[in-house]
């Protein structure tokens, strides 16, 4: 029985989605982040009633009760749960919110193209929102 409680659903592909969640399982030293590839081929979206366009179109987050969070709440519940909680915590206060938010939402819509700027082998079928696995 696994103690998780959140579990982030991150594209394994993308070169900073990669970073974050190595970074962040430095912190998981209890255990109660997991983690789950969408880019594996053996990930099924239709478990969290998504489409893989949805969950490439922005980072989604699950609770062990199945509610499923989208955005930047999925980061600051993901440092919240590995004890780390305060790095993010301005980004949800009210009058910062908006703008982290906003920010959050212009870096996932250009995070290919961004990728590749820095490196990212991605090719336009593999990381583009709108491809399609099997």
């Amino acid at each position: 029985m696994s103690d998780w409680k959140f579990k982030v659903l991150f594209d394994g592909e993308c070169p900073y989605c990669r970073f974050e969640v190595r970074w962040l399982q430095r912190w998981n030293q209890n255990g109660r982040l997991a983690f789950e590839d969408i880019s594996s081929e053996s990930f099924d979206p239709d478990r969290y009633g998504l489409s893989h366009d949805d969950l490439m179109a922005v980072l989604h987050g699950v609770f062990p009760d199945g509610r499923v969070i989208r955005g930047p709440e999925v980061f600051r519940q993901a440092y919240r749960a590995v004890g780390i909680g305060w790095v993010l915590a301005p980004t949800g206060w009210p009058l910062l919110r908006p703008v982290f938010d906003w920010l959050y939402s212009l870096f996932a819509r250009h995070r290919v193209s961004l990728g590749r700027l820095f490196g990212s082998r991605c090719d336009d079928e593999a990381c583009t929102p709108h491809h399609r696995r099997g």
